[in-house]
């Protein structure tokens, strides 16, 4: 077997794993739900609609799903319990399709600017800075110089945080310590980046949501500040999400999305939660790339979300 088949397969069995938690949670419910039922009537889909919004897949988008089930039962006449599977699997891999998001392959993938600036958002606690860690390790790991930024100047805990993780993945970092202005240090990383011709810089921002307004005008400081090194910076907004938090990760997507111009979503901890339905919800509510997800506590445990993958496990037998 060559060494990209076991990194494939290893990659896989971390997926499985991950949703493992959301599928036993899910199919337990499902299984009960049709018991001693043969046709799917208005009372699975009654059933199946309470076990979606359980599973945090969110009110909005289970009832855009039980709809269109309803439909094709509607539609020819008989449908079984033996089906009902394999129609949610076609419906829900079928609204994630309809995201205009395209999976990117590998962390290996050639990027079109360079260097590529990431501005990742998010509340504290959610893991958003090892999220930047993962990102940075998987990217060395791929052959790519990045660059840090430390632009989380509000608590002195962030600062202090992602310089160890820089240390430890083995990549520059530029910082100025806490109450430092976020936006010259956003300046300076993507300076550094430009100026060493890096592949990637990574920005933190500050995880605070108190006041939307400060959020909003400290936010696109730091873009026209990055602009004036490279005038499309940041190239993708990444907004960091606990997905253990299920609706209120939701309501977290609403506020940032409101605030800034949010293009990727990362969703963390998917191996600790049974509401990995929310990556449903959130990809079809907002309409914005589920681009990375969170599977452990391994540097490599953090995938590029491929949207047939994640099917694949949800359904596996």
């Amino acid at each position: 077997m060559g060494l990209f088949s076991f990194f494939s397969r290893e990659k896989k069995e971390t997926l499985d794993q991950g949703l493992a938690k959301t599928k036993e949670n899910f199919f337990s419910k499902l299984t009960k739900a049709i018991l001693g039922k043969s046709k799917v009537d208005d009372e699975v889909l009654d059933n199946l609609e309470e076990i979606l919004i359980g599973a945090d897949v969110g009110v909005e988008t289970t009832l855009k799903v039980v709809a269109r089930i309803q439909e094709r039962v509607s539609r020819d006449k008989y449908v079984g319990t033996s089906e009902l599977n394999g129609i949610l699997r076609t419906e829900i891999a079928s609204l994630l399709e309809e995201n205009r998001s395209a999976d990117q392959q590998d962390f290996s993938t050639p990027f079109n600017d360079r260097p590529y600036v990431i501005m990742v958002v998010g509340v504290n606690g959610v893991g958003k800075t090892t999220t930047i860690a993962k990102l940075a390790h998987q990217y060395k790991l791929a052959g790519k110089s990045v660059v840090l930024g430390a632009a989380d100047t509000f608590r002195a805990a962030a600062v202090d945080q992602i310089k160890i993780w820089s240390e430890r993945v083995g990549v520059p970092l530029v910082q100025h310590g806490m109450n430092a202005d976020p936006a010259a240090v956003a300046y300076d990383a993507v300076l550094k980046g430009k100026n060493e011709r890096a592949d990637v810089v990574i920005i933190d921002t500050a995880g605070r949501l108190h006041n939307k307004v400060n959020l909003m005008n400290e936010l696109s400081k730091i873009k026209r500040v990055m602009q004036k090194v490279i005038p499309d910076a940041p190239h993708e907004i990444l907004l960091v999400l606990d997905a253990s938090t299920g609706q209120n990760a939701i309501e977290q997507c609403r506020q940032f999305t409101q605030a800034t111009d949010v293009n990727a979503l990362a969703l963390t901890k998917l191996d600790g939660t049974a509401k990995g339905g929310v990556v449903i919800g959130i990809s079809d509510q907002f309409k914005i790339p589920v681009k990375y997800i969170g599977l452990g506590e391994k540097m490599t445990d953090l995938q590029l979300f491929n949207k047939v993958e994640f099917v694949d496990s949800l359904f596996k037998d």
